[in-house]
């Protein structure tokens, strides 16, 4: 497991019985996360300080109880990078902090290349994946289907002070923006995909990770430039280990470009315990740069 021990505006402070705790520049807040599926006791007395918990509901979703007053929005930092944290009602503050690890692969890789890269960004989010490119000197295409996730991009580009970076913000269908760009012949010297594992279509057609990450590979890898630098593929899906995306890339982009392909777990230490909290996977292919 790759664990993302550099943070200091963040902080798993305790697990237990499908809570953890955390600080989020020094805001405590208890969220659900199912692979705590330990029941252990609080090691932690500041389980008590939370100030707002997470309740998920029988019926799907849930609320937050807000047991003291919180601004709408704060920042935590990440080196340079700065992000805006803000509860949503799906129990998401707007930022997932285990994929530190990614953005300094990617961030080395890119300052490594020593030559111009051009990043494509898909389901890109609140945009972690996007300013650790563009701090690290590439140019981004940001895309996203939610206008809203979009702008919150934005704002995390204005407060790490890179909105004069070269980045594209595209509030568009993933699958079918990179499927124009193989029309037009625009090309990547990389890739970040980060898709949902669940959703519906706009005709209420039922999209499955497993069932779509195959062919979204392969259309992805249309877009690749002669001398691509990484393809990097995040899931937050339990059936889809590290593993089987590892295959999926060496499958599909090892024939074509070479390079290798590495794949694990992706974590955050629990400081109570001292051991890591799994919290996704990647698979990442690299090239012969």
């Amino acid at each position: 497991m790759r664990i993302a021990e550099g943070w200091k505006d963040y902080r798993i402070i305790d697990t237990s019985d499908g809570d953890k705790l955390e600080s989020w520049g020094g805001r405590l807040l208890v969220r659900p996360d199912p692979q705590i599926i330990w029941k252990t006791t609080h090691k932690s007395p500041l389980w008590n300080n939370a100030e707002a918990v997470y309740h998920r509901s029988a019926k799907g979703g849930g609320e937050w109880e807000y047991r003291r007053k919180l601004p709408d929005s704060w920042e935590i930092s990440y080196g340079s990078l700065r992000f805006i944290i803000r509860p949503t009602g799906f129990k998401h503050t707007g930022l997932f902090p285990e994929q530190a690890v990614n953005w300094d692969l990617m961030s080395r890789l890119i300052a490594e290349a020593g030559r111009p890269v051009k990043v494509l960004n898909l389901f890109a989010y609140t945009g972690g994946a996007t300013l650790a490119c563009a701090a690290a000197g590439a140019q981004v295409s940001h895309v996203d289907a939610s206008k809203g996730m979009v702008q919150w991009a934005r704002d995390n580009a204005a407060a790490s002070g890179l909105s004069d970076k070269p980045i594209r913000w595209l509030v568009d269908d993933c699958e079918k923006f990179v499927k124009r760009e193989i029309r037009r012949g625009s090309l990547y010297d990389a890739v970040v995909m980060d898709p949902p594992s669940y959703g519906r279509g706009p005709g209420g057609e039922v999209w499955k990770l497993e069932d779509q990450v195959f062919d979204l590979v392969k259309t992805c890898a249309d877009v690749l430039s002669d001398k691509p630098l990484f393809f990097l593929l995040n899931s937050y899906t339990t059936g889809l280990s590290p593993s089987v995306m590892a295959y999926i890339l060496h499958e599909i982009i090892t024939p074509k470009f070479g390079g290798a392909v590495s794949a694990d777990e992706i974590g955050l230490p629990v400081e109570a315990s001292g051991m890591p909290l799994p919290c996704g996977s990647t698979a990442i292919w690299k090239g012969e740069n």
